[in-house]
Formats: C-alpha cells, structure tokens, sequence
C-alpha cells in the first residue's frame, strides 16, 4: 500500500457510544422516542447529519433544518466528549502507527462525514496538525453523499494523490466498509472500537480486524518506505 485513509470517528478516536448516547438524547427531542440501537448501526454510522434528521423526522428536512437540529446535537456531543476526559484520547496505538507514517512519508488523510464544526474540534483537541495536512482532510460539507457512496474516498485518494487500489482504508462502520469496496479501496481493516469481533468476521473484503493500532503489519507498507 502507498497510502493511508482514516475514517475518524469510532476510529481514530472511539467516540462510537458518545455519539450513541448523544442521538439517544437527541433522536427523542426530534421524534419524541429515542433511536434504538439497532437504528443507529444502521442509519447514523457513516452517514450525514442530513440523513439522520431525514430519518428521524420522516421527511426531507429544509436547509435551515439542518443547520439547526446538526448543531444543537453536535454540541451536546461535544459537551459528551470534553466531560468523559479519561477517554478523550487517539485509539490504541494510534499516536504511535500515525509517527510511523509520518516518518516514512506514506501519504495519509482523513475521511470523516464529520462537519467542520467537529473536524476543527478534534485538530484543536488533538493536535492533528502534527500529522496531517489539514487542506487534505475531507469531511462533509453538503456536498459530498454520505457514506455507504465511495465519494469520500475517491475524493480522499485524489487529494494524497493516489488511486483507490493502491490505499488502505481504516473503518468502523458497516456504512463505511461498503463505500470503500465500491471506491476500489485495495486494502480495508476494521478497527473495532464498539462492536463484539464476531460482528465483522463475516464482512466480505477485510483483510484485516484490529482493536489496536499496535496490531497493524508494517510490511504492507515497505514497498512504499523503500521507495
């Protein structure tokens, strides 16, 4: 592989259940019952904000709507993630493999259906500068599908300057793996942060479960650190 694209939330930093428990709050304000679990798996992970609201309130949601509901959930999200600070860190082994790539300049980004409100908390919060060229981030600004369409990797792959195939993908979310395969993503690991490890055994198309970033095998990379 000659690149690296993360997936960030439930990722990167494993806020999976500070998402949940915020759309549970939310989810009720919006349609006076909470989302359930199985709700959320299937139509929050990876998805846009605009696609949750649709969801919830049943119908298309105007702009303003939008705008409105995303920001008031997102800031009880926020609020979630600033409390719980024994957690509000980078995964396992993240700090460590994200040094590794950086020292051997293997091209690298983030793909986040984040909205930029969040993408400048976590730059703030976790010093992400220090590893990623923060133009090359891609996150959804209201144009790009949310996920599972392969937009956002394609559009990630472009902007490191690579082709799909020749990019590992890190993914949590069922929505995610699926749009990396039809991005022609060459190599997808799971990264699982929530979910029991049976969950994603019999997923087509990873070649690889992790739960620390320790566990990544480096020799999928020497081709590109030799060169």
């Amino acid at each position: 592989m000659k690149g690296v694209i993360f997936d960030f939330n439930g990722t990167l930093y494993w806020d999976s259940q500070l998402h949940y428990d915020a759309w549970i709050e939310y989810s009720k304000i919006l349609r006076g019952t909470p989302f359930t679990k199985e709700e959320m798996r299937d139509n929050m992970f990876g998805h846009t904000n605009e696609d949750i609201i649709e969801y919830a309130i049943g119908k298309k949601p105007t702009p303003e709507m939008v705008e409105k509901y995303a920001k008031e959930k997102e800031e009880l999200y926020r609020k979630r993630c600033l409390k719980d600070r024994a957690n509000f860190k980078l995964a396992p082994g993240a700090e460590e493999f994200l040094d590794y790539l950086k020292s051997n300049n293997i091209p690298m980004t983030i793909a986040t259906m984040s909205e930029w409100d969040n993408v400048e908390f976590y730059i703030k919060e976790f010093n992400l500068a220090r590893w990623f060229d923060i133009d090359k981030i891609v996150y959804s600004n209201g144009k790009i599908p949310g996920k599972p369409a392969p937009d956002i990797f394609l559009i990630a792959a472009d902007k490191i300057g690579l082709a799909p195939k020749d990019c590992l993908v890190f993914e949590d979310a069922i929505a995610g793996i699926n749009a990396a395969k039809s991005a022609g993503i060459g190599k997808i690991i799971a990264v699982d942060s929530l979910e029991p490890v049976e969950f994603y055994q019999n997923i087509d198309g990873l070649s690889a479960i992790i739960k620390d970033f320790r566990e990544v095998d480096k020799n999928l990379f020497q081709p590109c650190v030799l060169n």
